[in-house]
Order: structure tokens, then C-alpha cells, then sequence
């Protein structure tokens, strides 16, 4: 098993090292700036193709309202809508008058931005959902209608049906439909998450319900006479041209680790199968009986004969020995494969033992957490998981070596640190957890705020020490936490390299500011006083003194506190089977 990493030359703090291949002949190191994270520039660039192409949505839906309201308004059917809204208007009743007011409350601005909120949080905090992607999808989505809808009622005047109104008339031109517009962008956009990511035979009729409510609003916007058929008509289409921009920009493409630049491996720093073979062999199935059931091993079992890997010997997990023991009695029995199902705990155990062997770890994602699978970007559901990691390939990436007082040597996947993270963990309890899954660290989290800072001295890669106030440190071997958020951006796990956040901030403002620097992935997070509330670093090796014993934690799990943290990266040290590109 890898202990130690060999002598490199060592890039300045805050400068990212490039790293070459390993097995490609000389190594080389070189200094070069941070790179933005390949999530970033992602954004990025789908924020650009979004503006684009929304400006010739905005350009279309301009172009129809002029003809509507201009060549096209003595053509038929133009000519016959103000008949339709009359139409409407004598078939009016007091229960279908009822009906429609609540109907169309439906497509009120207040009913959309609730329910969009609503729906982001929920996508965001309620376990096994989508995550930041889907929610961003669906706000972008309601935001772009919202914009689009205020350009065409600027650009296009037309008036309201010549019927009795029911309802006041708001300044805008009757064309388009805001209510439809945005009914079309939020219901539709959930109809989309639903078929998406949903399973069961619900899934079909729920979205048809959804797609169904935009038209039903619209129906009641027109018998109520605020808007002719046309404009009905353009407010499905900009709501729909919204959800179809918004969901190319940000849906399309794969849903594992993001593609590499031009020539390189899904992960940048180690090319893709160069590690042990993966062909079915014998294999064992490490699970923590605790979060995986009889059921869920039988799912389990059938993934893996489907995929050829029959016989699979499952070995429980105790409360004494977490994964580790039964990992390496795999890899003594010559186990060709190890599949671990539990949390990060778990997955950590098991890499103890699977360090520097060659053996491949398929991670099942079972826990509360489950950081590894979802930076390793595996789906969040078992089976799906598995699958994903069985019809992919072998990759090397690295892990994180821990030292310290009053605790034993040990290698983590994802995380260390101390401070609030750490007392945050300690404070939460299994029963919590249990029933709000991730969001309970939150509430837990909460609790620690009032903690007080710790001061600590941080030398890196053997140059000058830095002297810090802070409320947590993080060693990152990888960069999203819970909810999919990127709180070390950069940190990626097969270049080498950890990443260190250490985060200081200093009452309300100082809080605003580390927020709006972790959104923006930048390290300008200043307190009111000015000091600085998010400092991001690059090492090989780290050494952490704390002036006072701090609570510390590891892969999720904490560990005694203590004053002392050795941190080292040891490259490649860890074989995972991770889908293959495109799926």
C-alpha cells in the first residue's frame, strides 16, 4: 500500500501543478495558475448558448406579435378570435366562473414564483432528488419565460378582448399570455424532472397532469376575457421555447464526470484503463447491513449477473470493523472485483484495504452523504450505481493520507477537516439522519455557529507558515459536498494534488460574503472588516496546528479531537470502476 508520495518540485501556494500521466516516462511539475473548474466553464458556457439562442426567442416571439397585430390582423383566424371571446363570455356560469378564477390562479405570478421556489428547494434538499443541475434547470427556465414575456408586451401593443372582463387588467399588452407563459415554464419544466428522473408506473400520469396545466390556464384566461386564442397560443410557445433552450443548455450531454479537454481521460491526470483488468471474475459485495436490506441485495445481485459477475460473495460490515477487514479478505481471496454498499465511512474502509492493490471498488451509494459517488458523478440510486459502474472502466485516483495527535494514520476518498464541519457531524444524530437523510447535517450545522473561531498556523509543501482565524479548514480530495454544491470547486480527484478552503467569516455580512464566494467559486469573499472569510490553497503535503484541540472529522466520520493535522496526497493509490463517457 502506498504511503508516501515521492520528491516532486512543489508549485507556489494557490497555483495549481500541472501533473503528467503516471507510467508516461518522465515526470514532470510546472507552475501554472489555478484552473476554473471544468463545472465553471460548463456554466459558463451554457449561460452563453442560453443568452444566444434566447435572444432569437425573444426575436421570433416579437416578429409573430407584429404580425398578429399588423398584416395578419384582418386575416383569418384573427378575424374570428374576438367572436371566440364572445362566445366564452355567454357561456359563462357563477361555477364556472369559480372554477376558472382558480384555475388561473394557477398561472399568477405569486403561484409561480412560490412554486418555483418551492420546487428548487425541494430539489435541492430532500434526499435521492435531483440536485443543483435539475433546480437551476427549472428556475432559469421560469426567469427566462418571465424576461422574454417582458420584452414582447414592450415591443408588441395589442389590446384585450372587447368582452367583459373578469378579471382586473394589468398594463401589459394582451399579447402574450404571462400566466400561460409561466404556467408553460414551471408545470411543463416539472413534467420534464418527473419523467426524467422518477421510476414507477406514476411517473406517465403525473406528467400529463402537469403538461395538462398550462393549457387548462390558458383556456381559463381566455373565458375569463383577458386574452385572445393567439395569445394563449404564444404564451405555450414561449414557455415551451424556454423549457427547450434552458433544457439543451443545461440537461443535455452525460451525467458522469464531466468530459476532459480535447486527447485526455475522462479524468485529467490518469489516463482511463490502464489499471487492473475488469473482466468477471470473482467477486465480493462489502455492505453495511445497517443501510442495505435483504431486497437490496437481491436488486443488487441481479445487476450483477446481468453484467457477468455471478457468485458474488456478500460480506456484512460490523460495528467493529467497518470495511477494511472485509475488503482485504477480498483482495486475499483474489477478488477480482469489490463492490462496497454503505456510506463514506464505509467506502473509506474499504480503500484502506484496497489502497495500492489494483483491485477495482465499485461504489454503491447507500448512506446519508454518499460524496464519493456523487463527485465520482455515479448516479444516487444502488442499482442504477452499479450498473453504471460495471458497464464502465477502471480509473486511478488519488487519495488523501491523514496524520495525527491522538489519532491513527488513515487515507481518506473525499474530505477531512476540523472545526464547524467536524462539530457539525458530532452534533447530528443517527436518528436524524434517518429520517432527513442529508439535510439533517444542516440542522446541526446550525447549532455550531456560535462556536468559536479557532486559530491555527497552516505550512504547505514546506514553505512559510501562515498564521489563521477560521470556523472550519477543509482537506479536499474532491470538491461537492451535499446538495451537489461545489464548496472546493477545483479540487478533482486524480491531479495529484488536495485542496485546502479555510473559511473565516465574521458576523451577517462576513456569512454573505463566504456565501456569494462559494456560489461564485471565488476566493473575494471579504468580511465587513475586510479580512478574508474564503481562502482556497493547492499542496502535496500540509501540516495543520491548532492552537487549542479541535474537533476533526474524516470522510464524514469524526475522529478524536485533537491539535495536530499531516495531510499528503498519494496519487492513483485508488482503482474505481466509473461509468463510461456519454452515458
Amino acid at each position: 500500500m502506498p504511503t508516501d508520495i515521492p520528491e516532486r518540485p512543489t508549485a507556489p501556494i494557490g497555483a495549481r501543478a500541472v501533473v503528467l500521466p503516471r507510467g508516461s516516462g518522465e515526470r514532470q511539475a510546472a507552475e501554472a495558475p489555478r484552473r476554473a473548474p471544468e463545472t465553471a466553464g460548463g456554466m459558463g458556457r451554457a449561460a452563453g448558448i442560453i443568452a444566444a439562442t434566447a435572444t432569437c426567442q425573444a426575436a421570433l416571439m416579437v416578429g409573430l406579435g407584429l404580425l398578429i397585430t399588423g398584416p395578419g390582423a384582418h386575416v383569418w383566424p384573427m378575424t374570428a378570435e374576438d367572436a371566440v371571446a364572445r362566445t366564452l363570455e355567454r357561456a359563462r356560469t357563477a361555477t364556472l366562473d369559480t372554477v376558472s378564477l382558480v384555475v388561473s390562479e394557477a398561472g399568477n405570478t405569486a403561484t409561480v414564483v412560490a412554486g418555483t421556489l418551492l420546487s428548487c428547494l425541494l430539489l435541492l434538499v430532500v434526499p435521492r432528488l435531483p440536485r443543483w443541475r435539475e433546480a437551476v434547470f427549472l428556475a432559469v427556465a421560469v426567469s427566462l419565460q418571465s424576461l422574454v414575456f417582458l420584452v414582447i408586451t414592450e415591443a408588441v401593443d395589442r389590446t384585450r378582448p372587447d368582452v367583459d372582463r373578469l378579471d382586473a387588467s394589468p398594463p401589459t399588452s394582451s399579447y402574450t399570455s404571462g400566466h400561460t407563459g409561466a404556467a408553460t415554464a414551471l408545470y411543463a419544466g416539472l413534467a420534464v424532472l418527473v419523467l426524467r428522473r422518477a421510476k414507477g408506473p406514476w411517473r406517465r400520469p403525473v406528467a400529463v397532469l402537469l403538461l395538462l396545466l398550462p393549457v387548462l390556464v390558458g383556456i381559463a384566461r381566455a373565458y375569463r376575457g383577458m386574452h385572445h386564442p393567439t395569445d394563449i397560443a404564444g404564451g405555450l410557445l414561449n414557455g415551451g421555447l424556454s423549457l427547450l433552450i434552458v433544457g439543451r443548455a443545461l440537461l443535455a450531454g452525460p451525467h458522469v464526470p464531466a468530459p476532459a479537454p480535447s486527447g485526455e481521460a475522462p479524468f485529467a491526470g490518469i489516463a482511463a484503463g490502464t489499471a487492473h483488468a475488469t473482466s468477471p471474475g470473482a467477486t465480493t459485495v462489502v455492505f453495511n447491513p445497517t443501510v442495505t436490506d435483504e431486497r437490496d441485495r437481491a436488486a443488487l445481485r441481479e445487476v450483477l449477473e446481468q453484467h457477468g459477475h455471478r457468485d458474488a460473495e456478500f460480506v456484512p460490515t460490523t460495528a467493529e470493523d467497518p470495511g477494511e477487514g472485509q475488503a482485504a479478505g477480498a483482495v486475499r481471496a483474489g477478488a477480482s472485483l469489490v463492490v462496497v454498499c454503505g456510506g463514506d465511512g464505509t467506502v473509506r474502509a474499504a480503500a484502506e484495504a484496497l489502497a495500492g492493490t489494483g483491485v477495482p471498488l465499485a461504489v454503491v451509494p447507500c448512506g446519508t452523504g454518499n460524496l464519493l459517488a456523487r463527485n465520482l458523478g455515479l448516479p444516487v440510486r444502488s442499482t442504477e450505481a452499479l450498473a453504471a459502474a460495471l458497464s464502465g472502466a477502471p480509473h486511478r485516483i488519488d487519495l488523501g493520507r491523514i496524520e495525527g495527535d491522538d489519532t491513527a494514520t488513515a487515507h481518506f476518498t473525499v474530505m477531512a477537516g476540523a472545526g464547524l464541519d467536524a462539530a457539525m457531524l458530532e452534533s447530528t444524530s443517527d436518528r436524524a439522519k434517518a429520517v432527513l437523510g442529508w439535510p439533517a447535517y444542516v440542522v446541526g450545522g446550525l447549532r455550531e455557529l456560535r462556536a468559536p473561531r479557532m486559530r491555527l498556523t497552516v505550512t504547505l509543501d514546506g514553505g512559510r507558515p501562515l498564521r489563521r482565524s477560521a470556523r472550519m479548514v477543509l482537506i479536499a480530495n474532491t470538491g461537492k459536498v451535499q446538495g451537489g454544491a461545489a464548496l472546493v470547486p477545483a479540487a478533482r480527484p486524480d491531479d495529484g494534488l488536495l485542496d485546502l478552503l479555510i473559511l473565516d467569516p465574521r458576523g451577517p455580512a462576513g456569512w454573505f460574503g463566504a456565501v456569494v464566494a462559494l456560489l461564485r467559486r471565488s476566493t473575494d469573499g471579504k468580511s465587513a472588516d475586510g479580512s478574508r472569510a474564503v481562502e482556497y490553497f493547492t499542496f502535496r503535503r500540509a501540516e495543520i496546528r491548532f492552537d487549542a484541540p479541535q474537533p476533526r472529522e474524516l470522510d464524514g466520520d469524526p475522529v478524536p479531537p485533537g491539535r495536530l493535522l499531516t495531510a499528503r496526497v498519494v496519487p492513483g493509490a485508488l482503482t474505481v470502476m466509473l461509468p463510461a463517457r456519454g452515458e
